[in-house]
């Protein structure tokens, strides 16, 4: 998928007469009302067309999906999608323009400079403009009162990018050396922020530009102006983001009913100033509005799908265990089953923790022959019969066989149950010891006991861990399930209060885009060790120096951001993925199955062959925005 043009243009943008333009009911009868200017002025003067997947549709109707509790913000993310500047095209092949109308390089890819759409607006009215690329780029994350450091995303070299105005509607990118892979990197919904606060609104809380800051942190009971931007105006992950009716934003539908507290839903009605037509001139969103159901119970959601309640849902329910009983109802729940492919390597990665507070546990952690023993006591068959279904097989958390990256040794290594050379290795470290129990005992004495965190709602994650705590005891290897909820179980990551998390491992269609299980470079996910990935992004100021290996593929990483050629970046990741092979830091269960989810019947220009992959924001990825009802 290489991005090297000089030039990219918005090839789906179909300039029509502005006369031609219509909009939905609703919105015309508050047109008539004299509540909203005409639909030629609420559109940018060239708004992207987008061509319908099957065909133009008609306005009306209210999607169905659900969250889970009050910590699932990303669950509306994957609906309403990402607005950034540029985004996967339908089929995740390549990287189209979006809220941007264009993009232009220089010849070493070091300065990308972007066209933003002429008369866009906000959703309150107001216009969207460089400025306003401007005031997240340079004052929030270019402020530490905002983020400690930069995002690792836009810094080359360890310096930041710096952003410039050109005009109201051109913004220049500009990075210390080349950057190949920053326009796919910037696809990501986690990217969003050059497009993601309104100066105008934002900036009213913001101590630069107002001089009520101090009565506002009162009010609102916020620390520091940094909280009280996150409580108003969101961030790229937090709830915040979709609890604040009043925040202008670019997406298709806008909060009506927040998220938070004890909200039994989230409503959302459609942008009368969002941006996108159809081919024939229809301002979309085609649907109305979203109404999100909040279950505290991932049970709950399955029975609300399978009683034709859901029009979309995949998360929550996607596991294959859900694969009978989803099939078995779907003709009178008046839906298809989904099974999309999932652009994840692990469905349950085991990431010890290299750095955990536990001083005895984690000299074994970092002793490799320990690693290599608790993968060969698994018995990864059992794991894919009895989660899987048998749908899956034993894999590490390589990229797949059909991934260009693919590499065996990551895959496939230390994949075949072998008690015996478990034990021995065990013995090896130190801890042939055992105590009554038959478990494991440290040569100054005590139990060799793993604790391992998992998401409450992650019912075959904790499932799996259950198996692997039978596995491990065999060879006197105890543990210990900790299921908590998914924001404490963020927190105690965060605060490095943990020993072992399980979590999926992505990188096995987009290696290149998430490198979590293979690199210490996201302070929130990558668990083998956060402390080495604030080192990596602090510049060594905070958190803990890496291993030898972790520092050499940061600095590979490095040299991947800034290849002159997609072959020499190419090379650059196959030398990451292999210092992750050799050094078998976070070890695998099984590969990801199908993701399951269901649709109604209903439903009009879905991608039923969409990926399931976060890059994509699956559904976000297939426009859910031009999605109808028959």
């Amino acid at each position: 998928m290489s991005i090297r043009c000089l030039a990219v243009l918005a090839s789906l943008t179909l300039p029509l007469a502005a006369q031609a333009y219509t909009s939905a009911p609703v919105l015309d009868k508050l047109e008539k009302e004299g509540k909203l200017p005409p639909v030629a002025q609420r559109l940018p003067e060239n708004p992207e067309a987008i061509t319908p997947l099957e065909k133009a549709g008609k306005y009306g109707g209210t999607l169905r999906s659900a969250l889970r509790g009050n910590g699932d913000g990303n669950a509306i993310l994957r609906i309403v999608g990402n607005q950034g500047l540029v985004r996967w095209n339908i089929d995740m092949s390549k990287v189209v323009p979006n809220v941007a109308e264009s993009w232009t390089t220089n010849a070493d890819s070091s300065e990308y400079t972007f066209k933003l759409r002429r008369g866009m607006k906000w959703s309150d009215g107001s216009p969207f403009t460089a400025d306003d690329v401007l005031f997240t780029m340079n004052d929030l994350l270019g402020n530490k009162g905002f983020v400690a450091n930069p995002p690792a995303f836009f810094k080359v070299q360890d310096k930041p990018v710096v952003t410039e105005k050109v005009d109201d509607f051109t913004v220049r990118f500009k990075f210390a050396a080349p950057y190949v892979s920053f326009i796919e990197i910037l696809a990501h919904p986690t990217l969003q922020y050059p497009t993601l606060y309104s100066k105008k609104y934002c900036s009213q809380y913001h101590p630069k530009y107002s001089n009520k800051v101090d009565e506002l942190l009162k009010q609102n009971n916020a620390k520091d102006w940094g909280m009280l931007i996150r409580q108003k105006c969101g961030d790229q992950e937090t709830p915040t983001r979709w609890a604040n009716p009043e925040r202008p934003t670019l997406d298709p539908w806008l909060i009506v009913e927040p998220y938070g507290g004890s909200a039994a839903k989230v409503r959302l009605k459609r942008n009368p100033y969002f941006w996108q037509v159809d081919s024939k001139g229809q301002q979309l969103p085609y649907i109305d509005e979203l109404n999100l159901a909040v279950i505290s119970e991932v049970e709950t959601i399955v029975l609300a799908a399978i009683n034709g309640q859901l029009d979309f849902q995949s998360r929550h329910i996607g596991g294959t265990p859900n694969l009978p009983v989803l099939s078995e109802s779907a003709a009178k729940g008046g839906y298809k089953v989904l099974q999309m492919e999932d652009a994840s390597s692990n469905s349950a990665g085991l990431f010890l923790n290299f750095s955990t507070r536990n001083e005895k546990l984690r000299s074994l952690i970092r002793n490799k022959d320990f690693r290599v023993a608790l993968s060969l006591a698994m018995d990864r068959k059992e794991i894919n019969e009895i989660i899987h279904l048998g749908q899956s097989l034993p894999w590490q958390i390589g990229p797949k066989k059909s991934n260009r990256f693919y590499n065996e040794q990551l895959a496939t290594q230390y994949t075949k149950t072998d008690l015996k050379t478990a034990n021995e290795l065990l013995d090896k470290a130190g801890l042939a010891k055992r105590d009554a129990e038959g478990y494991r005992q440290y040569p100054s004495g005590g139990r060799v006991s793993i604790g391992a965190i998992v998401p409450a709602a992650s019912s075959g994650g904790i499932d799996t861990l259950d198996l692997v705590r039978k596995h491990w005891a065999k060879v006197g290897i105890e543990l210990v399930i900790q299921p908590v909820e998914r924001s404490l179980f963020y927190d105690r990551s965060n605060t490095n209060d943990y020993e072992m998390a399980i979590f999926v491992v992505g990188g096995g269609l987009d290696p290149q885009f998430d490198k979590t299980g293979v690199l210490a470079w996201s302070p929130t996910e990558s668990r083998q060790s956060l402390l080495w990935a604030k080192w990596a992004q602090s510049g060594g100021k905070q958190g803990e120096e890496p291993s030898v290996s972790m520092k050499k593929r940061i600095e590979l990483d490095e040299k991947w951001k800034v290849a002159k050629s997609q072959a020499e970046a190419d090379g650059y990741l196959r030398q990451i993925l292999q210092g992750a092979a050799d050094e078998f830091e976070v070890i695998g269960t099984t590969a990801t199955p199908k993701v399951l989810g269901v649709l109604s019947k209903r439903l009009v220009n879905v991608n039923e062959k969409m990926p399931w992959a976060w890059p994509y924001a699956t559904p976000a990825g297939s426009l859910p925005q031009q999605w109808f009802f028959k």
